[in-house]
């Protein structure tokens, strides 16, 4: 019988066991925007879609939080897999604090430059102010969510995935019912609307990074000293910047082109906005199971690419894209027999059914197309090959999907589901072009670290 001490710690960690925490850690996390959604759209339809685009920004700063709690993740994976666990603490501790202090930078960007922002997306008059006020409470605290990104990055990088899952159920609950005694007023509260779900969705953030904190320091493998915080090591802040700064220009390139499409959405009209907010609350969760099996897998592969199982590496990756296809074409497919059913859960407006069901119907193209960029190019980076997938993603948003978003959706009239198949054309694009890359194995030359000499002995075991 072989020691556990023995094992490499890539070879412990199963698909399904890190996969599945991270599917419903996702799914709840959309869940935090879909009941805002869901809850205000007993207002009316236009508050609903001015919420919608305040969170399009908030997604987008949250996501380029992104940049460095995702160098965290594959540098802290790599260094586990190598042995070298107290790397991986001190480049935990460091990553914390720089995710906390660009988070402020952001707040403070978002309380002075909100309305602007809100104006440059054509917003409508009539949904300024209801859009202005979310985004300057939420924007404003956006700094707590900044620092409960980078510590889930550690800790799922760890492979315990199923700790920051726990923490997401308990901000889920408590957000619903901040949701309901604050925006309807409820157990003596005042009636608050749209501020009542922006104070409820800071508060549960909130508390869910104290939580996370706490958790951090049972999940890292080696302790993390108080001095970790505050003395940066170059080598560590290239290697994480080295994969985040790439990951966070394709964040920021599929970001702004999704804004710019956003503001043709908006030259549509009112309507147009409206469904789309709700199709995309609904798409989202198309995309989930596809993004936490590229999580788990990335989880995997950083530790495998570490410990030098490059071969080992390759394979996992052309497994987790098949079940990730399969799954996702079976999802989309089942819902798109209920397509009618699902947009009349946020409201009744025949307009609005009417289109959001067509681009329902779309999504059995769109959406298998999205799974090749999703689970590739997180297994990319977590080999350390990070400059590919921004430099094509650029070329292919801006070059296909602005473009033919503008030419089917504004000029030939199509509309929003004009809009839609240039997303699906831009997805198919990249994923084809991610696959490629991910066959020529040009990524095992690109490791952040070697692995010590017991751990590669290791990898053969």
């Amino acid at each position: 019988m072989i020691p556990q001490d023995s094992i490499p710690s890539w070879k412990k960690l199963g698909l399904f066991a890190v996969t599945w925490p991270i599917l419903v850690d996702s799914v709840l996390r959309i869940m935090l925007g879909t009941v805002d959604v869901f809850m205000l759209s007993r207002i009316s339809d236009e508050t609903t879609g001015a919420v919608g685009l305040a969170n399009e920004i908030i997604f987008f700063c949250i996501l380029m939080f992104g940049f460095v709690a995702i160098g965290t993740s594959v540098a802290v994976a790599q260094y586990i897999g190598a042995g070298r666990e107290r790397e991986a603490s001190r480049i935990s501790a460091m990553a914390i604090s720089m995710n906390f202090l660009f988070g402020l930078v952001v707040s403070a960007a978002l309380l002075a430059f909100g309305e602007p922002l809100l104006r440059l997306l054509n917003t409508d008059p009539g949904q300024l102010a209801i859009a202005k006020g979310y985004l300057s409470i939420v924007g404003g605290f956006i700094w707590g969510e900044a620092l409960s990104y980078a510590i889930s990055s550690v800790i799922r990088a760890t492979g315990k995935t199923r700790q920051v899952m726990y923490v997401t159920i308990g901000i889920n609950v408590l957000h619903v019912f901040g949701n309901y005694v604050l925006i309807f007023g409820h157990f003596g509260f005042p009636e608050l609307g749209v501020t009542g779900a922006a104070i409820s969705t800071v508060f549960s953030r909130g508390l869910g990074a104290v939580v996370l904190f706490m958790l951090l320091y049972r999940s890292i493998p080696a302790p993390i000293a108080k001095r970790d915080y505050v003395s940066w090591n170059k080598t560590y802040v290239k290697q994480v910047l080295g994969i985040g700064l790439p990951a966070a220009g394709e964040h920021i390139a599929y970001q702004s082109q999704y804004l710019m499409i956003l503001g043709f959405v908006n030259m549509i009209g009112v309507t147009a906005l409206n469904t789309h907010v709700y199709v995309m609350n609904i798409s989202n969760y198309f995309m989930v199971l596809a993004a936490a099996i590229g999580t788990g897998t990335e989880i995997i592969i950083g530790q495998m690419v570490g410990a030098g199982a490059m071969k080992e590496a390759y394979r996992r990756l052309l497994r987790s894209l098949r079940i990730s296809f399969a799954l996702t074409f079976a999802i989309v497919a089942a819902a798109s027999f209920f397509r009618r059913g699902l947009i009349g859960l946020f409201t009744d407006n025949p307009d609005i059914i009417a289109i959001g069901a067509g681009i329902l119907l779309l999504s059995l193209v769109l959406e298998p197309g999205r799974t090749f960029n999703m689970v590739v190019i997180n297994s990319l980076r977590a080999a350390g090959d990070a400059r590919f997938p921004v430099l094509m993603g650029v070329v292919s948003m801006w070059g296909i999907a602005v473009p033919l978003a503008y030419l089917l959706g504004i000029h030939w009239g199509i509309g929003l589901i004009g809009i839609w198949i240039a997303f699906a054309v831009d997805e198919w694009v990249r994923g084809i072009l991610m696959l490629l890359r991910w066959r020529s194995r040009a990524w095992e030359k690109k490791a952040l670290v070697k692995p010590s000499s017991s751990v590669e002995a290791g990898a053969g075991v």
